[in-house]
This record gives C-alpha cells, sequence and structure tokens, in this order.
C-alpha cells in the first residue's frame, strides 16, 4: 500500500535544514537521496512520506494567509510560519509542540553601519528600516519595542536586509536567521536585540518561528492523522540532535549558496541558539510565551486574537 506523502515546508536557515531531514533520509539538492541508510527515512514516520521544500518564510507566511489556502488549495501540510502569523490561520492550521524556534535572552538584531549616527532604538524613530517581511514576528517585536513610534518598514529578502544598510537605502536593518551572528564583519553594528528587549519586559524567551499542520488532516487520512503527523516530527528533530555530525554532513550538502555553513564554530553557536530543548517540545514554558507575545500583539492591533493549542 502507498504511503500518502505530505509535503513539508521550511525556511533555508540551517536550523529548519536540520530539523526535517531524519523525514527523508539525505537527500543531494537535487532531490537524489545518497546511497546507503542515510538516504532513506531515519525514523517511524507513521505510515507518511513526506516531501521537503524550502521557502523564505515570508512567502511561506503570505502563502498561509492568502485566498487559496482558505479555499482549500494550500500546497503544503505542513509549513514552518513566524509565531506572528499563526493569529490569521488558527482556524486552519495547529501548532506542533516541536520544531519552533524561541530567542532565549537573544534574538533578531536591529542594527545600523558603523558610522551612523545611532546609539540605540530610539534614534531610528522616523527612519527607513530594513525589515525581512511585515508578518515576521521580528517585526511584530520590533513594532511593539518601539512603543508607537513611527518607522519607514523597508521590506527585502532576509538575506538583503545588512545589503540595504551597507549600501545606503535603510538607515537601519533587522536581522534574522544566520546574519544575527555575522553582521559585525560586513561593517555594521547592533543597536538593539529584540530577544532582549522581550526578556526584560516579561521574562520569556521570544517566540520567533512556528511549525504547523493542516487541521483537515484527519478528515483526509483518517482520525489521528494530526497527532501521528506531530509524533514523526517530534522523532525527526530528536534524531537530528542526537546526531549532531549527520546532520552538519546534511547542511554541507546544502551549503553551495550559503557560505557561511562552512564556519563549523559560527554553525554551531547558530543550531545551540535555535534548536534547543524548546524546539524539541516547547512545554508550558514556550506556550506561556507564545501567549504573552500574540497577546501583545493583539493590544498593539498587530494580530487579530486567538486561542493558542498545540498537539
Amino acid at each position: 500500500m502507498t504511503k500518502p506523502t505530505l509535503r513539508l515546508a521550511h525556511s533555508p536557515d540551517s536550523d529548519d535544514l536540520v530539523m526535517w531531514w531524519p523525514l527523508t533520509g539525505m537527500r543531494a539538492p537535487d532531490g537524489t537521496p545518497v546511497e546507503g541508510e542515510l538516504g532513506t527515512p531515519r525514523i517511524d514516520t507513521e505510515g507518511f512520506s513526506f516531501e521537503l521544500v524550502g521557502e523564505d518564510v515570508e512567502a511561506l507566511n503570505r502563502a498561509v494567509t492568502d485566498e487559496g489556502d482558505r479555499n482549500g488549495r494550500m500546497p503544503f501540510e505542513i509549513t514552518a510560519i513566524s509565531a506572528a502569523t499563526y493569529p490569521y490561520i488558527a482556524d486552519r492550521w495547529v501548532i506542533t509542540r516541536c520544531g519552533g524556534s524561541f530567542g532565549e535572552g537573544y534574538g533578531p538584531k536591529v542594527v545600523v553601519g558603523n558610522d551612523a549616527p545611532f546609539e540605540d532604538l530610539a534614534d531610528l524613530e522616523g527612519k527607513t528600516i530594513a525589515v525581512p517581511g511585515r508578518r515576521t514576528s521580528a517585526f511584530a517585536a520590533l513594532t511593539m519595542a518601539l512603543d508607537g513610534a513611527r518607522f519607514e518598514p523597508l521590506e527585502v529578502l532576509f538575506s538583503d536586509v545588512p545589503t540595504a544598510v551597507v549600501d545606503g537605502r535603510a538607515d537601519g536593518g533587522l536581522l534574522i536567521h544566520e546574519a544575527q551572528l555575522t553582521f559585525g564583519s560586513l561593517g555594521l553594528r547592533a543597536v538593539a536585540d529584540m530577544g532582549v528587549w522581550w526578556s526584560e519586559r516579561t521574562g520569556l524567551a521570544l517566540p520567533l518561528g512556528l511549525n504547523v499542520v493542516r487541521r483537515d488532516l484527519d478528515e483526509r487520512f483518517g482520525a489521528g492523522s494530526v497527532e501521528r503527523v506531530s509524533r514523526a516530527l517530534s522523532r525527526s528533530v530528536a534524531y537530528a540532535v542526537e546526531r549532531a555530525e549527520e546532520s552538519r554532513r546534511y547542511l554541507l550538502m546544502h551549503a553551495e549558496e550559503r557560505s557561511e555553513w562552512h564556519d563549523a564554530d559560527l554553525v554551531e553557536k547558530y543550531l545551540s541558539m535555535y534548536v534547543s530543548r524548546m524546539s524539541l517540545d516547547m512545554g508550558e514554558r514556550g506556550e506561556e510565551a507564545l501567549r504573552r507575545f500574540l497577546g501583545a500583539a493583539c493590544e498593539q492591533g498587530l494580530t487579530p486574537r486567538c486561542e493558542v493549542g498545540v498537539v
């Protein structure tokens, strides 16, 4: 009997790539499995097969909130999203306990040029800030941190944020993914850290990315399918963490356009930040952080109100 295939969309950063490869086994960038056992699923996939699709997280945020999703034409059954996007899709998608990313006293950084006349976040009021998308959690956090102060967002691809600051198109930039660790080499300096701001305000981790599953999987594949998928995803994250050497090998296979992944120390530091215990299971601590973050965003008119439930 053929296993149903579920498409899992993820962001192109190293933590997402690491967490999900055990679902399919190691595959080259063209999709070809490597030879031997490593080219096959490394875990019990609960009767499903999986196809992995990499995409910019803001593109995924837009995909799950567009008319196609509401009409049942969404091409993914599982996807990464920004936490700030969840209130818009809570009626159709459910959050998994695993696969999230939380900034535990650190997070997206606001940077400026080394010679820029800005010393803190307040100095950027009325200025242009390059952002990786208006639907990202980083953007919601920045807007809340500025506490009503107006700024001009310049939306660019996440990887183009540093360049927008360096070439003068923006006065500041909001960095996500590995650029949070590499900006200094580009002639930039940080004036704010959103994870630090949120921790000082609440004492909680900053919810950044979530993994969500379509609620209608039970209708399509039988009762209990959502929970089966959630179990398979949890096994994948656990395997990836336990087999760190294999996961690093997989990253290097996909590093053609990500030169920073050849820096073993940088990758190790980034993964230790964003593939953490809370990625294995956000637990009550993660759920509380998520409720507080989305509640604060709602109070400022940034998102609708929603209930937070996880599987």
